[in-house]
């Protein structure tokens, strides 16, 4: 059945099913760390944990699966699993090797935290060029992620506030395979590594909770 042509219980069930599956994988990982030290790479480089209650510059990423939820439904159970599996032994380290912090585990998706924008572009530009393999069928649920760059609260580890909220919708309108970052982040990541990039404008992006000048673009490119 194409998705279009599925009913509102069906849609509702395929969510359901999905959320079971998440709940399951994460119990899965319960004990496992959050990549809540500094990986080894960040203590060279001298890098100190940020401190709570202090809104500093950060740079957000959200991302998940686009079209997991009604995937779940034809697939099944046992290779809902195993993508989640894949999707985590893939893309979670790739936070770590570009600075980053693996901040929580979100459904099929993940919310991570970087000091530079420039690490934080770097980690989804890789994210989306090594979980594409894992994409074999046309209709195969894919990545997409929303980067921003702001000053959000930080308690007991997450994050909060107006910026937070930005970066995840970004995410949710993303296209699978696709990165949306907001003018924020392309401003400082540097035009030495721009060039090797392809950038789109996205006009006229509206989005709840999201300010009505909020200057949004498309980017890929390869991984340097």
């Amino acid at each position: 059945m194409a998705p279009e042509e599925r009913s509102d219980g069906a849609l509702a069930q395929a969510a359901g099913r999905a959320a079971g599956l998440v709940g399951r994988f994460l119990s899965e990982l319960d004990g496992q760390p959050i990549a809540g030290a500094l990986s080894p790479l960040a203590q060279r480089l001298g890098l100190t944990p940020e401190v709570d209650g202090l809104a500093v510059e950060t740079t957000l990423l959200f991302s998940d699966l686009a079209g997991f939820a009604t995937w779940v439904l034809d697939a099944g159970d046992d290779r809902a699993l195993e993508l989640l599996r894949a999707l985590g032994t893939v893309a979670e380290p790739l936070i770590g090797a570009h600075r980053g912090r693996l901040v929580k585990r979100l459904g099929s998706g993940h919310m991570a935290a970087f000091r530079r924008p420039r690490d934080g572009l770097a980690a989804a530009l890789a994210m989306i060029d090594r979980t594409t393999p894992l994409a074999t069928e046309p209709d195969h649920p894919r990545l997409r992620i929303g980067l921003h760059v702001g000053t959000p609260q930080r308690v007991d580890g997450d994050y909060f506030g107006r910026d937070v909220n930005i970066t995840a919708r970004l995410a949710e309108a993303a296209a699978p395979g696709q990165i949306l970052v907001s003018g924020a982040v392309l401003g400082a990541v540097g035009s030495d590594m721009l060039a090797g990039l392809v950038i789109e404008r996205r006009p006229r992006f509206r989005a709840k909770g999201t300010p009505a000048d909020l200057d949004v673009f498309a980017v890929a490119g390869a991984v340097s």
